[in-house]
């Protein structure tokens, strides 16, 4: 993905689409390192949530960079790639389903964060949320609604969390195909609820998330009938 991908008036749209979503970026350019957060994996049904944060240098530029939702899925592997090449750093972290169950989804989410800011090699001045506020951090913090269609920095955190989470689910895939994770990665899709309902949960599944479903296997029930 380089700058000649584009030429003329496609190439100054683009560009004045990226200067847009540095809004934030600018408006806290006193901040020497400015951090954007998010993450990928709050909503499936069996998986971790992953969290990503990610140092970009002021003067990066990396075309096509958006909220990760709204690009393809090899749009999304190339970016990737070019984000960790060119971050001034970045960090991952992770809670596994079990985690999940025993804190709920949002603390898991937020231990998460906590684990991919501290993995990063700097110290954040501040960070640029996609929506929470993080407990448990002393930097300033700046959460933005649908920021990771508004800030570059959460727009590649956007990136790494769901790039990296799609790659585990498509891991975990190889070890329950009968689920069909590589494809709805954890999400509850009627194929992914069909598959819940004949073989029942496997290791990787949200048992809290379940609870609303009646799931049967080999005609015992796995799950408490929805009320």
């Amino acid at each position: 993905m380089t700058v000649r991908a584009l030429t003329g008036e496609k190439l100054e749209k683009e560009l004045a689409r990226l200067e847009a979503m540095k809004e934030y970026e600018y408006t806290y350019e006193a901040c020497s390192c400015i951090c954007g957060i998010d993450e990928a994996g709050r909503g499936p049904l069996a998986g971790p949530v992953v969290a990503a944060a990610v140092v970009l240098p002021r003067d990066c530029r990396i075309l096509y960079l958006n909220d990760s939702k709204k690009l393809s899925e090899k749009k999304r592997d190339m970016l990737f790639d070019e984000i960790k090449e060119k971050a001034a750093a970045y960090g991952i972290g992770m809670a596994s389903p079990e985690r999940i169950d025993q804190i709920n989804i949002l603390q898991a989410t937020y231990e998460a964060m906590r684990q991919a800011v501290g993995r990063l090699e700097v110290i954040p001045d501040i960070l640029l949320n996609d929506a929470v506020t993080i407990p448990g951090l002393d930097m300033m913090q700046i959460p933005i609604v649908k920021g990771d269609a508004k800030s570059v920095s959460i727009a590649a955190a956007s990136i790494l969390a769901k790039v990296t989470r799609d790659r585990m689910m498509e891991e975990y895939d190889k070890l329950y195909p009968e689920y069909g994770f590589a494809k709805h990665k954890g999400y509850g899709t009627a194929a992914h609820i069909q598959a819940l309902r004949s073989y029942g949960p496997c290791p990787i599944h949200r048992r809290t998330f379940l609870k609303n479903f009646h799931l049967e296997a080999d005609g015992e029930k796995t799950g408490p009938e929805q009320t």
